[in-house]
C-alpha cells in the first residue's frame, strides 16, 4: 500500500474486516515520510502488520531504484521507530515453518523448536530429538519473504522492465478492465519470476516482455487458492490468498490505483489443498 493510500484506510481496508484508525494512520504516515527521506527512497509502501502476544509488528519497504528487486524493509512495534530488517536466513527459512506458536512481539527472543527423530530437516533426517533455536527476527524475516514469494501481486502493466534490466513503475498504467479483473491472469506475482521468460511468452497471445516478465497467478497450484471478487458496484477488485489468510490486494478498475495489504499472525495455512480437494 502507497504512503498517501493510508489516509485513506477506512475506504481501502473496511471492507476486509481491518482498519487502521485516524491517528494511527497519520503516525505511520509522518513516521514512515521520515524514514523516505533518510534513506532517498523513490517510494516507500505500507506492507502490513503482524500480530504478536504481546506486541504487533508493523513491517514497510522502500526502493531507490529497481521496483521488484531493490526492496528494503523495515519493522517497527510502534509505527514510529523502525528498525532495517535483515535478510532471510537459511536457517530461518527452514525453520520457520515448524513454528506453531504465535510471535511475541519480542525481536530478540529465542524460539525452542522440538524436532523429532526421523523428522526431516536441512535435508537428511535426524537420528534422534534434537532442540533448535530460532530468533523472532530472523522468524520475522522468513515469513515476510514467505508472504512475499507466494501472495504479493501486481496487475498486469503495473510494472515496466526497461532495456538495461531495471524494473520501474509504469506511468503509462491505466489499469485492468472489468473483465480482465475478474480473471487472475492479467494479475502477476511482485517478485522475481520462478519460470523462465519462454514459459511466460507461450501464455499470451500479445505477450509483451516488458510487462509479462513476471509470473501469473493462473499458473499457481491448486487451481482454486486464489478467490477474486469486485464490490463497491463492480469498481474495485479484490484477491485474496487463502495460503495466507490476511492478505488483500485492491484494485479499482479502469484506474491505475492498485494496493496491497497483509494482517495476519504469518501462519500458512496447509490444509487449502484438502479442502479444495473435498469441495
Amino acid at each position: 500500500m502507497e504512503l498517501d493510500s493510508l489516509l485513506n484506510t477506512l475506504e481501502t481496508l473496511g471492507r476486509f474486516g481491518n482498519v487502521i484508525s485516524t491517528e494511527e494512520s497519520l503516525i505511520l504516515h509522518n513516521s514512515l515520510l521520515l524514514l523516505q527521506n533518510e534513506n532517498h527512497f523513490r517510494k516507500i509502501y505500507f506492507w502490513g502488520r503482524i500480530f504478536g502476544t504481546d506486541r504487533d509488528y508493523y513491517v514497510a519497504y522502500g526502493y531507490v531504484k529497481d521496483a521488484l528487486e531493490g526492496k528494503i524493509f523495515y519493522y517497527s512495534k510502534n509505527g514510529v521507530d523502525w528498525g532495517l530488517l535483515p535478510l532471510p536466513t537459511e536457517n530461518g527459512k527452514k525453520l520457520t515453518p515448524l513454528c506453531t506458536t504465535k510471535f511475541q512481539g519480542d525481536p530478540a527472543i529465542l524460539i525452542d523448536l522440538l524436532l523429532e527423530k526421523d523428522e526431516i530437516a536441512f535435508g537428511k533426517p535426524l537420528k534422534k530429538p534434537e532442540v533448535r533455536k530460532l530468533k523472532e527476527e530472523d522468524r520475522l524475516s522468513a515469513t515476510i519473504h514467505f508472504i512475499n514469494e507466494e501472495a504479493t501481486l501486481i496487475p498486469r502493466g503495473g510494472f515496466f522492465k526497461r532495456p538495461d534490466g531495471v524494473v520501474v513503475e509504469n506511468l503509462s498504467f491505466e489499469g485492468l478492465d472489468y473483465l480482465d479483473s475478474i480473471e487472475l491472469r492479467p494479475f502477476q506475482h511482485n517478485r522475481r519470476p520462478h519460470y523462465k521468460w519462454n514459459t511466460n511468452l507461450l501464455t499470451r497471445e500479445d505477450y509483451n516482455y516488458a510487462l509479462d516478465f513476471l509470473d501469473t497467478l493462473d499458473t499457481d497450484v491448486p487451481d482454486g487458492c486464489w478467490v477474486t471478487q469486485t464490490c463497491n458496484g463492480e469498481t474495485i477488485a479484490v484477491l485474496e490468498s487463502l495460503y495466507w489468510p490476511g492478505y488483500f490486494f485492491y484494485h479499482y478498475i479502469k484506474t491505475p490505483r492498485y494496493g496491497s495489504v497483509y494482517f495476519g499472525h504469518g501462519k500458512r495455512d496447509l490444509d487449502i489443498p484438502f479442502m479444495l480437494h473435498s469441495m
